[in-house]
This record gives C-alpha cells, structure tokens and sequence, in this order.
C-alpha cells in the first residue's frame, strides 16, 4: 500500500462521517415534525460509527506503511471510545426530553453508541495488527509472545459481549415495557442493533486470537457462521415486520431491519477475509471487498424507492433517510476490508 492509497482509505471513513453529521444536521433542523426529529438524530450519530470506523483504519494502515508510534496507539482507541461514550449520554439525553420522536430517536441513539464502543474496541484490538500476517506465516498454534496476554484477549473480547447482552435486554425491556408503536419501533431497531453488536463480537474475536496467534481452525466457521446468522436473522426479522404489519403505522421499520442485516453482512467480509487468509492461500481474497460495495449499494437504491413511497406515504420518511445513512456505514466498512486485505495477508 502507498502513501496516496493510503490517504484515500482512511479519507473514506472521515468523508463519509462528515456526510452522517451534516445530512443529520440537515434532516433534524429543516423541520419540528416527528419524522425529522427521529431521523435528524440517528443519521447524525452514524457519524460516530464511521469516525470510530476511522480510528480503526488509521491505527491499521499507519502499521502498514510504517508511520505508527507510541502515540497513535493511545490516541485512535481513545477517540473512539470518547465518541462512543458522548453518543450514549446524548442518547439518554434525547430520550428524556419528551418532545415528539425523541423517544425512539433516543433509544436508538443509545444503541448506536453500544455499536460505536464494539468498533473502538476493534481498533484497541488492531493495535498490534502487524502480528497477524507474521502469526499467520509460524507454525500453527504457535502463541506470540509479542501479541496480547490470554486476560487481555478475554477483556477486548468481553466488551462487545457485553454490548450486546445490553442491547438484547434492553430490546426484551423496551418490547415488554409497553405496546405503542413507539415502543414496537424503538424495540425493533434495538433488536437490529444488537445483532450488529453481536456481529462485532466475532470482528473483535478474531483480530484479537490472530495477534495472540491461539486462532484455531475451528474458529474459521464459528466467527463467521454467527455474522452471517445475525445478519440473516435481522433481515427475516425486517420481511416479517413489513409482512405482519403491512399497511400499518410500524411497517416501515422492516425496512430499517434489512439495513441492519446489511450492515451485518458488511461485517462478515472482515471475518470472512481474516478466517480465509489464516495459515492459508486464498486466491480470492481481493474479491471479499465487493462484499460491502454490494450492500451499500442495496441501502442506497432501497433508500431510493423509499423516497418516492415517502411522498405518498408520511411514515417512510425515517427508513429513507435512515438507508442512507446505513449506506454510507456500508461504504466505510468497505474501507476497512481493503484495508485488511492488504495488510493480513502472509508476507
């Protein structure tokens, strides 16, 4: 990887962040109807997620072409956590205010802030990235002593695990604790959002055994099985909602659903690729980064359908704009797979 290449995959994320917070900004300030105060929010913290998707990217590629120090490999971590953190007060913040939309607006908003938290501790796990293709290449279940103590692993490993035991009990409160379409909404997306949270368990996992060199054959599947059934299940779980509720005021978050499935999928790619590539030759690697590209595009074009049903139909205005936004995610996601492809590989 060059210099210029570099600049480019780690500009994607940034890029991408900026268009979450501006276009956020726009959606919530362009008007005082519900549908904008729920959508303003949400699209504006996906910002979080491509910044902490940044740090991920910049301590990875800095690795690569030689430019990480002492400092960065404290500073990228601690941003991401910091906007991890300040996504959550505001989503509790959001919550409480009262004023229309922002009860799932808030919710939601707490859960983007348990997803940000999985992906800076995806970049805390990438700190020593430079392990993986030198373990890759030893003699398989050769433990490094440079890579992470086995405590070290378990604890990088437990904080997305416990983001997502957060996320699914606070889906099971949010669906048990009352029967308004606001909380059919807010427990819905929380579901899809622990199965994101859920997916990162297995991102996490995987680049933190790879350092230590304890990856074992086993986990090929297992980490990549339970991507790809999160993502399945958020998106069954999106055709059920818009089948059950068809023509009903919660139908349009099936829709939402499908762009969490999406955006799980997404992470499959980084699981997929780093599981292909482990002690081993994988002659399509360079393919896996069509992946994400793919479901960017899917969020995008259905944004775009959902705009013109928005015109006839109020209700899909939040999920149009909402795509848009899990695109852009998509897009990011896109950066980081390039990102491991060039740099996971056996040297």
């Amino acid at each position: 990887m060059n210099h210029g290449i570099s600049i480019l995959f780690r500009a994607i994320p940034l890029v991408m962040a900026l268009f979450c917070f501006s276009y956020g900004a726009c959606v919530y300030a362009a008007g005082d109807d519900p549908a904008r105060l729920t959508a303003g929010p949400v699209i504006f913290f996906l910002g979080s997620i491509c910044t902490a998707l940044y740090c991920t990217a910049s301590t990875i590629i800095r690795q690569i072409i030689g430019t990480y120090n002492e400092a960065a490999r404290y500073l990228f971590p601690t941003v991401a956590y910091a906007f991890a953190l300040t996504t959550l007060v505001c989503g509790l913040f959001i919550a409480s205010t009262g004023n229309a939309g922002s009860y799932v607006a808030g919710h939601v908003v707490c859960g983007l802030g348990l997803i940000t938290a999985c992906v800076a501790t995806a970049a805390t796990a990438s700190t020593r990235f430079s392990l993986i293709p030198l373990n890759s290449s030893a003699t398989p279940g050769t433990i490094n002593a440079r890579g992470f103590g086995r405590g070290t692993v378990a604890a990088l490993i437990a904080v997305p695990v416990i983001m997502s035991l957060a996320a699914w009990v606070w889906t099971a409160m949010l669906f048990i604790t009352g029967t308004t379409a606001a909380h059919t909404v807010a427990g819905s997306v929380m579901a899809g959002i622990a199965c994101v949270c859920t997916s990162l368990v297995a991102l996490v996992a995987s680049i933190a055994r790879q350092v230590r060199g304890s990856y074992g054959s086993r986990e090929r599947a297992r980490w990549s099985s339970l991507v790809l059934v999160m993502g399945g299940a958020a998106f069954l779980f999106g055709l059920v909602m818009i089948f059950a509720h068809w023509g009903g005021a919660t139908d349009f978050v099936g829709f939402i659903l499908i762009g969490m499935g999406l955006i799980c999928w997404s992470i499959s790619s980084k699981v997929i690729l780093l599981a292909r590539i482990w002690h081993a030759d994988y002659p399509l690697a360079r393919r896996i980064p069509i992946i994400p590209v793919i479901t960017a595009l899917a969020c995008l074009f259905l944004a775009a359908f959902l705009f013109e049903e928005a015109l006839f139909k109020p209700r899909f205005f939040v999920p149009a704009r909402v795509l848009t936004g899990f695109g852009a995610i998509c897009f990011t996601l896109y950066s980081i797979v390039s990102i491991l492809e060039t740099g996971a590989g056996k040297k």
